[in-house]
């Protein structure tokens, strides 16, 4: 098998609290992502999923344990790692042409190379007739079109996601995903993708994580054997989907139950 491009090993991240305590957002945390593969995960409200993203884009160093990149200890954000939140990162006073050059200029691309890469993938993203547009003229649709185009244009190895289309409404949230999925496809770029959605986390998966109430750790890992291409709400309405759904849903809905009686009981 290919080696790990991305291995979290019994990985453990303590934050100071506001209180001068210490929190362990995740702890002894281990996983591996190989190239090409679209790993989901999924957890409770407040488990440490985003966590998980820091310690292998290098914003966050583990207290414990071990965040490697390609068998190497992050230490910084590594080359070909990129990042797409849950807000959008598109500039208000830039064009969704000159938002998305913005990377590869960043990168040390001549304003022509990047205008020209720039244009491929506006264009890829279906916006472009809109290129010359302002961020505050696009609809949330339009603005996580930019951003996605924004993640790709440079060409990532690795791709970590942290619930990007949990604000849109249902119908443009389907359409982002399938989208996703025709961008990515052929890539070879690793995927993290945190959800709160499970019927997301499927639809799109190789492999879906299952983390524990905080302090997070890996619950199970399950795979998701459901053929590419996937058009997401086709799939939805297949009985393997469903099968799939209620074996991750069994494991899953114990751990959001704990959070809910801890946060019921002020815990």
């Amino acid at each position: 098998m290919t080696a790990p491009v991305i291995e979290l090993r019994s990985a453990t991240k303590r934050f100071r609290s506001g209180s001068g305590g210490v929190h362990t957002a995740v702890q002894s945390l281990s996983m591996t992502v190989r190239p090409g593969e679209f790993v989901a995960v999924v957890g409770p409200t407040g488990c440490g999923k985003s966590t998980t993203l820091s310690l292998v884009s290098g914003l966050e160093p583990p207290s414990e344990g071990q965040a490697l990149v390609r068998g190497e200890n992050v230490s910084g954000i590594p080359e070909g790692v990129g990042y797409m939140f849950q807000n959008d990162a598109v500039m208000p006073w830039r064009t969704v042409l000159d938002n998305v050059a913005a990377g590869p200029r960043f990168r040390g691309a001549s304003k022509a190379e990047a205008r020209k890469r720039a244009e491929i993938w506006v264009d890829k993203v279906g916006l472009g007739k809109f290129g010359g547009y302002y961020p505050h003229q696009l609809s949330g649709g339009m603005r996580k079109r930019v951003a996605l185009a924004q993640t790709l244009v440079n060409e990532p190895e690795i791709l970590l996601m942290d619930e990007p289309f949990s604000a849109l409404d249902v119908q443009t949230r389907a359409l982002m995903q399938d989208e996703l999925l025709r961008l990515w496809s052929g890539t070879g770029a690793a995927v993290i993708f945190v959800t709160h959605d499970l019927d997301e986390a499927i639809a799109l998966a190789d492999k879906v994580v299952v983390m524990t109430a905080s302090p997070a750790t890996v619950k199970a890992t399950f795979e998701v054997g459901l053929d590419r291409p996937r058009n997401v709400e086709e799939i939805r309405m297949t009985r393997e989907f469903q099968d799939v759904y209620r074996e991750i849903w069994q494991s899953l809905k114990e751990e959001v139950d704990k959070t809910r009686e801890r946060s019921s009981a002020g815990v």
